[in-house]
């Protein structure tokens, strides 16, 4: 199994709900999203996937959310609940729409809210790269 990693970054609001006092306010992160990609075979240049084309492809993603109040993107996180799980899970699903190689998969999305902070959503099937 072959692991790509894309590192990307996007800055937004929320609020959480019945997690604590401090996070029900209103407050913003500035988030690191790892995205992690992963496939059995090379392509006949010898690589996976082009980082070119990830980029792009996470970026689209990023425009999504980026300097937007998370709370106010009901189709996107429709219980309500923009956590860190939930937009991990929320990249990890909208890249794998984009991604048209049906050998290549999302194996995890990591959503860093914090430098010490982050919640990792990975695609079930796919564990991930243990080292």
């Amino acid at each position: 199994m072959y692991e790509l990693k894309v590192v990307t970054r996007f800055a937004a609001a929320h609020r959480l709900t019945m997690v604590g006092a401090k996070c029900e306010n209103l407050h913003g992160h500035n988030w690191k999203i790892e995205v992690h990609i992963c496939g059995q075979k090379l392509d006949a240049g010898g690589v996976l996937m082009d980082f070119g084309v990830i980029k792009k492809q996470v970026a689209t993603v990023m425009d999504m959310i980026d300097h937007k109040y998370l709370n106010e993107l009901e189709r996107y996180f429709p219980d309500g609940h923009p956590s860190s799980e939930n937009i991990a899970y929320f990249v990890a699903s909208e890249l794998q729409k984009k991604i048209d190689n049906p050998a290549v998969k999302v194996c995890r999305v990591t959503a860093w809210e914090s430098d010490d902070a982050c919640a990792t959503y990975v695609v079930d099937g796919l564990s991930p790269v243990v080292r």
